[in-house]
């Protein structure tokens, strides 16, 4: 390794002080057939597989060290070859992030990409054959240490394998996109860096890594480190031949990078710079050049670094890996309850979802109710079916399925199947009068330590529970629809619920693996409060005059996963309608409730939209639901109706920290984030606001401190 990059490596540790460095171990052993001795480096950061390895500067150096020694044994013929290893269940899950959000200009950046590649290509140029043992998980720059050598072993029990770099904001920058597609081709490699990383990081397990080429053998996890060693000194000498089909370098490649253009136009709608500057690198990896694609990677990761959507993406990143796991103003989790059997008031569709999530979770009996035997037949059957779909996909096995099966029933008594139920949550119509009634019927039944959740997306938690001899056990346990899918559970603490209730549900919260943000009891709690603002401003401009065409589009720079009409459409247009309602009741002078909306509703339309195979099904204004539009002579452009539904949406955000709905506007993010599928490269909504100015334009101030979710100054 050159000087310059021992300084360059050097001088980038400096600007990590807080990096948890991790270990590059040699050892030597003789392979198995008589081939020969073996170098195996094996990375560790010293701790447990809970804190997984990393690579900052100071991890890049120790490697380095490592192969400067088995660099010098190859050229003595000491060794016949040289592995690469993770410690138990972690192989390594690439670049520190941590030091990334430190950086504060371009050559700094530059130095971390350089670093890698001059550190991780040394593997390729060694005199012997180098190995990649992906013995547990290996992300971003863990897998592209690997991609460097010339083969690769991974685990059957291998959990999780990606680039999620895209995802984050970033391009794989040490090797990965130059490499990938050369190994295994273009559109394999597309799907790997794009697609699955714009699908909310999808991860592969080890067979899927297997499958699409990138490791050369799959074995069991119980002993893969010997069966690696084995096949290795069988490549060795010769007895095993690793054969890898040829790259299509003609139009099938151009076709792969065409393909990533419209995933990413799809899901970033071209708001977003990681994918597309991506796939020019992965476009020019066709020639082969891999030392023009490492530069190309170099000057990408820098140019990322230093922008906001990067920034954003870790702040997202940290949101949900950190925040989310320790909830601002939970209790202290010592006086959560035990939950031995939950009882669901409701047996639709929404009461279904629910009652079969906390059976998968909680594994107790689940006990459903309703006002007659049809409705609980059928919410009960909805579950067997579920259950039945997960045994057909294996995701159970027969045993499990009985014993769900039989964890599950139904009754008409309220008194009967909630005498010994600990937490019982209903999931009945919205309306206050009927949920009040519903709470008191329970009450009257329920142990006395039972608690109480309502599934309500905008009422009062305080008023549901105000007609109650214990209201301090209720509490607002809001899901989002599918239940199955979204990870955001808004747990609301009504004007009297005690420690014991909201202990108990943050720790069934925790069960459900759900995502639990505590809100204070105010109209529609988060996301239905800043999507119904954000809804109602598009419906205003629509009502006063803007075509629907330039309504929608106003707001594709933001790239969401879905226009706001689809959205409404997705939600249900009366749901949209009761909750505007309900918002209208409470903030007359900023939530309006739109007579075309009202319309819509009561003209029994699902949506606005009507979507044909002729259009290949795109979405186009429904002429039933044009003909029902009255439209006022205001006309504003895409750049007006934009500004108009930024600056709305943060004034709500902004009284809604005043009023303290949340602790902080990070809670807001982490809501929208996992409750509303809000673009991760934004970084919820507030970094968003901060970049553009609209903050301070509104409120004259920033939601986040300068640095946070944006290039330090």
């Amino acid at each position: 390794m050159s000087t310059t990059t021992a300084e360059l490596l050097k001088g980038a540790a400096e600007l990590f002080p807080g990096e948890v460095v991790t270990s590059a171990h040699v050892r030597h052993l003789d392979l198995p057939y008589g081939a020969g001795r073996f170098a195996l480096i094996t990375l560790d950061n010293g701790f447990d597989h809970t804190k997984p390895t990393t690579f900052g500067p100071g991890s890049l150096a120790n490697l380095n060290t490592a192969i400067d020694q088995v660099e010098a044994e190859a050229a003595a013929g000491d060794i016949v070859g040289v592995g690469i290893t993770g410690k138990p269940f972690i192989f390594a899950v690439g670049a520190d992030l941590k030091g990334v959000e430190l950086l504060k200009n371009h050559d700094d950046a530059l130095a971390i990409g350089k670093g890698g590649h001059e550190v991780f290509k040394r593997l390729s140029g060694l005199a012997v054959p180098t190995f990649a043992y992906y013995n547990g998980a290996a992300m971003g720059g863990g897998v592209e240490v690997g991609l460097h050598c010339k083969y690769r072993t991974v685990s059957k029990a291998l959990p999780a394998f990606s680039l999620p770099e895209v995802f984050l904001g970033l391009v794989p920058g040490w090797g990965g996109c130059a490499l990938l597609p050369n190994l295994i081709g273009a559109d394999r490699a597309v799907s790997v860096i794009i697609e699955n990383s714009l699908n909310q990081n999808k991860q592969l397990k080890g067979a899927q890594v297997y499958e699409l080429g990138i490791a050369d053998a799959l074995f069991e996890g119980a002993d893969f480190l010997e069966q690696s060693l084995l096949w290795t000194a069988q490549v060795l000498k010769g007895d095993v031949k690793v054969e890898r089909p040829g790259i299509d370098r003609g139009e099938a490649w151009d076709q792969a990078v065409a393909r990533g253009r419209s995933i990413a136009d799809s899901k970033v709608h071209g708001a977003a710079p990681a994918a597309y500057r991506a796939l020019e690198i992965i476009a020019a990896a066709k020639s082969g050049d891999l030392q023009a694609g490492f530069d190309a990677e170099d000057k990408a990761l820098a140019d990322l670094i230093m922008g906001g959507e990067l920034r954003a993406g870790i702040y997202s990143f940290n949101l949900v890996q950190k925040r989310a796991k320790r909830p601002a103003g939970a209790p202290d989790k010592s006086l959560a309850r035990p939950v031995t059997k939950v009882g669901v008031v409701g047996a639709g569709l929404m009461a279904s979802q629910l009652a079969l999530l906390f059976l998968r979770r909680l594994e107790v009996p689940v006990v459903l109710t309703d006002i007659d035997q049809e409705r609980v037949d059928k919410g009960v059957g909805y579950v067997h079916a579920e259950i039945d779909k997960l045994l057909g996909k294996g995701r159970v096995n027969q045993d499990k399925a009985n014993r769900l099966k039989g964890l599950v029933s139904g009754v008409l008594d309220k008194a009967e199947g909630f005498a010994d139920a600990d937490f019982i949550i209903e999931a009945v119509f919205e309306e206050i009068g009927v949920k009040q009634q519903v709470f008191a019927e329970v009450e009257a039944v329920a142990p006395a330590h039972a608690i109480l959740a309502t599934n309500t997306s905008s009422l009062s938690v305080s008023e549901m529970a105000s007609k109650l001899k214990h209201p301090e056990r209720v509490v607002g346990f809001h899901f989002f629809n599918p239940v199955a899918i979204l990870p955001l559970l808004e747990i609301v603490r009504g004007e009297q619920t005690d420690d014991a209730a909201l202990a108990t549900a943050f720790g069934v919260a925790k069960k459900l693996k759900k995502t639990a943000v505590l809100v204070k009891d105010a109209p529609a709690f988060v996301v239905n409060r800043i999507l119904t603002r954000f809804m109602g401003e598009i419906q205003n401009v629509i009502d006063e005059g803007t075509p629907v065409e330039v309504a929608e589009k106003a707001v594709e720079p933001l790239g969401l996963p879905m226009s706001p009409l689809v959205l409404l459409e997705l939600v249900g247009p009366a749901i949209g309608l009761h909750v505007s309602e309900t918002l209208n009741r409470a903030f007359p002078e900023r939530f309006t409730v739109s007579p075309n909306l009202a319309a819509v509703v009561k003209a029994g339309k699902r949506g606005f939209y009507v979507y044909s195979a002729e259009n290949d099904f795109k979405p186009e204004l429904d002429p039933e639901v044009a003909a029902l539009l009255e439209q006022g002579d205001v006309v504003l452009t895409e750049e007006q109706v934009r500004d108009r539904v930024l600056d709305a949406v943060a004034q709500e955000i902004g009284l809604m920290l005043d009023e303290g709905v949340v602790a902080e506007a990070q809670d807001i993010d982490l809501c929208l984030i996992t409750g509303a599928g809000w673009p991760f490269h934004l970084g919820g909504i507030t970094p968003y606001l901060d970049r553009e100015g609209v903050s301070e334009r509104v409120n004259g101030k920033r939601f986040l401190a300068a640095g946070v979710a944006s290039v330090p100054a």
